[in-house]
């Protein structure tokens, strides 16, 4: 049904709206900040994997 959802086109036009949307200024700091909330989030979750399994051991 999906099989050929996203074309290359698709993120090209995306982009383009990103663009008009938020101007060329505030997208690489955009990237920056959604780039160290998702470290943030990997590294919580890394300590609540390693602190559940030292309490199951």
């Amino acid at each position: 049904m999906f099989r050929n959802a996203v074309q290359p086109w698709h993120l090209l036009v995306l982009l383009v709206v990103c663009l008009l949307v938020f101007g060329s200024k505030k997208l690489p700091a955009m990237a920056r900040s959604l780039g160290r909330s998702m470290r943030i989030l990997k590294s919580e979750a890394r300590a609540l994997r390693s602190e559940d399994s030292r309490t199951d051991a």
